[in-house]
């Protein structure tokens, strides 16, 4: 979703985002600075260690796109070979996404990202939940099972703060135009517009990690 469009919540079929009618990946050409990812001009922070390539996947839970992009990237981080970092980062693109992000950043807290990070998705987009306050988040959470208490201390604590106000400087630093995107080592850059569709994207962003691994 488009920062300058995520206040409109568009209606488009899954067909119209394109990866469900290509075939299974695959690199069968060199990919283009400027006309399927972006190289920036400045780099961004990365925080994998050394010898790791960091992969990041910026996202929004009530993003139409995100939640239909969600299980191809899923089973594409499944396939990931170990020399890849890959992280997800919830964006800002004003103060209303804010309580997301900390939502995300409460669950990892919580070591319940891989349980609970689909059900997000599943409670706004199909059982048409609300979760754009911390009231309403913390009554989701509540019912996940999560010790309220304990949720309501980390989703309003300076290290969950932190890391969404560094979320953000990551998203400006990668110049994020809109959601989903991919980001490749702090030097590279795309998204479903940039590529074509995001199942290009995952081709584009494995090529750019083996370009990475290479040197180059």
């Amino acid at each position: 979703m488009k920062r300058r469009s995520f206040f409109s919540i568009v209606s488009a079929s899954l067909a119209a985002l394109g990866w469900s009618a290509l075939p299974a990946r695959a690199q069968v050409k060199k990919f283009e600075d400027g006309t399927d990812y972006l190289a920036l001009g400045k780099l961004a922070p990365v925080e994998a260690p050394k010898g790791k390539v960091e992969v990041i996947e910026f996202f929004w839970y009530s993003c139409p796109h995100c939640n239909a992009f969600e299980p191809a990237l899923d089973a594409w981080v499944k396939r990931l070979p170990k020399d890849i970092a890959f992280k997800r980062v919830p964006v800002a693109f004003d103060d209303s996404f804010i309580p997301q992000q900390r939502l995300f950043y409460t669950l990892e807290a919580m070591n319940k990202v891989d349980e609970l990070h689909a059900k997000v998705f599943h409670a706004i987009h199909v059982e048409r939940q609300n979760l754009r306050t911390q009231d309403t988040i913390v009554t989701w959470a509540e019912k996940q099972g999560l010790d309220k208490a304990k949720f309501v201390e980390l989703f309003n604590s300076f290290s969950v703060s932190t890391k969404a106000r560094k979320g953000t400087q990551l998203q400006d630093a990668y110049k994020v135009s809109g959601v989903p995107a991919l980001a490749v080592a702090g030097r590279f850059y795309t998204d479903g517009q940039i590529a074509g569709n995001m199942e290009k994207a995952l081709n584009v962003t494995d090529y750019l990690a083996a370009e990475v691994r290479k040197g180059h």
